[in-house]
């Protein structure tokens, strides 16, 4: 199990907190300095079942000067939404905790921790 975090976000301490409490195997990424490649954001989509723009931080500054409010969110624009999660990954939702079966979950919420701990 691995969990993209920013130290700085309450949600990702939380869920990192929760993790140490179940006594959970995980490796930590902070992924603001390890950032991860489009390949890797691909993945992670893959296994969230989500698309790029269901997973962006739409009110960041970044975002914000990219319009990405304005960006299409189809099949077309995916890699252009994908792109610029790997170059701005302040972009990217936090936590992202993938579950040893191969799946992943956005962990904002204790539950949604809880459920990738159950996989």
């Amino acid at each position: 199990m691995e969990i993209w975090i920013n130290p700085a976000c309450s949600k990702c301490r939380s869920a990192i907190n929760l993790l140490d409490a179940e006594g959970a195997d995980y490796t930590v990424r902070r992924y603001l300095e390890d950032v991860p490649s489009e390949d890797e954001i691909r993945e992670v989509l893959e296994r969230l079942g989500l698309e790029p723009w269901e997973i962006t931080r739409t009110q960041e500054a970044a975002a914000k000067e990219l319009g990405l409010k304005e960006w299409a969110r189809d099949a077309g624009s995916r890699e252009q939404w994908i792109k610029a999660l790997a170059e701005h990954p302040k972009l990217i939702q936090r936590p992202i905790i993938t579950a040893d079966d191969g799946t992943a979950v956005v962990g904002r919420t204790d539950e949604a921790v809880r459920d990738a701990l159950s996989r």
